[in-house]
């Protein structure tokens, strides 16, 4: 790392603030995340530890050298175990090293979704009591370093540019970084140099704030033993080898892509590859074929997407969305689309993993007609985030699996089996609470331990859960019917020319938004008349295959895509109020 002159201004910081918030289960995780991490970086030394796609790689000697300067740099900056540093931008090698930085070193790591808008960083970096910043190029541009006086430094993640300092000795650090460096390791830096701390499981690693659709952000507190027993299960599940290659999608800055891509993957010593870009069809078409990935972790648009757009008409043009709803499809065309499918992700990997947000009921079903192997996992940030999880093979219609090791799970419903509840979990999984807000800590965890995830679901006699929708989407009609939303969606998007959709209870009416497929529009030559009418039918189709009181009376085009969060859920909240 080059150094380079910042400002500097000494400030002053108030103390952290802590939330008491007893234990929740006595189970133990016997595992240190800190001491997998180094015995990881000594056994893999020489292999290749993460690559930018069409871009630098990093061996694992070159990561644990990163660390190692990192640590010296937050050394004489005055960094103290349980400061908060956060991290917002892109996912790439530079990223993941800092972050092994900042916990190998005894930091907590406030990881920031890099699409966050800059008010929301900034209230972010603030809430956390974040000492120092590392930020991407491409985000860097929209913040105001003066809207975070609390900051003594922001360093930027590309060259490791000291961008704004506010400390003599951070500036003092980043300008003799190197020279540090060589002074206490004169002859070289070695593997038998890798020794890293002890952590305590109860001790703060991450404080993750949620981008979620309510539209309130709070900081997720994960001490060690979620983290290291997420791990634990992943391991068992998926068992991934040294050398193996993983691509990293998912953002960073949420918990699914930090836990499951990452983490578990710099204890198994595999390669991560970081696309640098938006994962398109096209982009992943191109990059899957080169690093053959073996386990692909993912939201459901993505694999809607490519298997909508890129395999489905490649195999028979004419049968387009339609092939998705056919009782019966000839073995030929099966093993077509399974060969094409299989070749787009790179044809090398062991089960494709979906999470983050509600997969489409059709689309799995036809997945499940050419035998691809794809599995669902079920989480949320509190869990760290996983609480349901099966491997491909084992895995149900339309299940999200079963409840993972080291936790339990409960639907709080009389006949659990048949009528939807609210879906509870507690174990080694859940967080310690939320950063200085007890009271939402209360509402979520109660006295017992139990998380209330605000989804409804169902249990069935051997454990597999069905998730059924949100607690909070839940449309409750005059007649006193219950109707998820997600369930009507999933069905219209599936229909001609529809892009998205979004159901809404208006009066005692439901009525659909849907923002068309615009592509698909235009290839057919539609006027807006034309298309209206096209709604019309897929409101009249789409109501043969619906209940009396679960008909949508009406279908209004919407002029653009909805606003969603990280994981692709629509955040539904800034639409309740739209008139008919």
């Amino acid at each position: 790392m080059e150094p380079y002159a910042g400002k500097h201004k000494i400030i002053t910081f108030a103390h952290n603030y802590a939330v008491n918030v007893q234990p929740i289960n006595n189970m133990e995780t016997k595992e240190s995340l800190i001491q997998l991490i180094e015995q990881s970086i000594r056994q893999n030394w020489n292999l290749d530890a993460m690559t930018d796609y069409k871009g630098a790689t990093l061996q694992y000697r070159d990561v644990a050298r990163k660390i190692e300067k990192m640590h010296i740099l937050f050394e004489f900056a005055g960094i103290k175990p349980g400061d908060k540093i956060a991290l917002c931008g892109r996912n790439s090698a530079n990223w993941t090293a800092v972050f092994l930085s900042i916990i190998t070193y005894g930091a907590v790591a406030v990881p920031i979704l890099h699409e966050f808008k800059a008010d929301n960083v900034h209230n972010v970096v603030n809430h956390s009591e974040a000492r120092m910043m590392f930020v991407g190029d491409q985000v860097w541009e929209n913040f105001n370093e003066a809207a975070m006086p609390r900051l003594e430094g922001i360093i930027e993640l590309k060259n490791f540019d000291l961008v704004v300092s506010r400390s003599k000795q951070l500036t003092y650090a980043r300008e003799h970084l190197n020279e540090e460096f060589g002074k206490r390791y004169p002859c070289r830096f070695r593997a038998e140099n890798v020794s890293y701390r002890c952590e305590d499981p109860e001790e703060l690693a991450v404080i993750n704030y949620t981008s979620g659709t309510t539209g309130y952000s709070k900081g997720v507190m994960l001490p060690y033993r979620c983290i290291t027993s997420n791990i634990q299960h992943i391991r068992m599940k998926v068992g991934l080898q040294p050398g193996d290659n993983v691509v990293s999608m998912l953002p960073l800055g949420h918990i699914f892509g930090l836990t499951f891509d990452f983490l578990y993957g710099v204890t198994a010593g595999v390669h991560l590859w970081f696309l640098t870009r938006m994962p398109s069809p096209k982009i992943i078409a191109e990059s899957f074929a080169e690093i053959r990935p073996r386990v692909i972790a993912c939201v459901p648009l993505i694999v809607e997407k490519i298997f909508k757009k890129n395999i489905l008409p490649k195999v028979d043009n004419k049968l387009g969305k339609l092939l998705l709803k056919l009782p019966i499809v000839s073995d030929k065309i099966k093993e077509q689309i399974r060969t094409q499918a299989m070749e787009v992700f790179g044809n090398n990997f062991i089960e494709i993993v979906i999470g983050g947000a509600p997969f489409n009921v059709e689309v799995e079903a036809f997945l499940r007609k050419i035998n691809f192997p794809y599995t669902i996992a079920y989480g949320m940030t509190e869990a760290a985030p996983l609480i349901c999880h099966s491997r491909w093979d084992e895995i149900l219609y339309t299940s999200c699996g079963k409840t993972v090791t080291n936790m339990e799970t409960k639907v709080l419903s009389p006949d659990p089996e048949h009528i939807p509840g609210e879906l509870i979990c507690r174990g080694q999984n859940v967080m310690s609470g939320y950063f200085k807000n007890p009271e939402a800590t209360a509402q979520a965890i109660d006295a017992e331990g139990w998380l209330h995830t605000g989804d409804m679901a169902i249990k069935d006699a051997e454990g597999n859960i069905f998730i059924k929708g949100r607690c909070k989407n839940m449309l409750l009609t005059a007649s006193g019917q219950n109707i998820y939303p997600e369930e009507i969606e999933a069905r219209l998007n599936n229909l001609p020319f529809v892009g998205e959709s979004l159901v809404l209870l208006s009066g005692d009416k439901l009525i659909a938004l849907v923002y068309p497929d615009h592509e698909d529009t235009f290839a057919h030559g539609l006027s807006k008349i034309q298309l209206e009418q096209a709604m019309e039918a897929n409101r009249n189709e789409l109501n043969k295959q619906l209940p009396a009181y679960s008909q949508i009376t009406r279908i209004r085009l919407y002029p653009e895509e909805f606003e969603k969060t990280a994981k692709k859920s629509i955040k539904r909240f800034l639409y309740q109020n739209i008139e008919e």
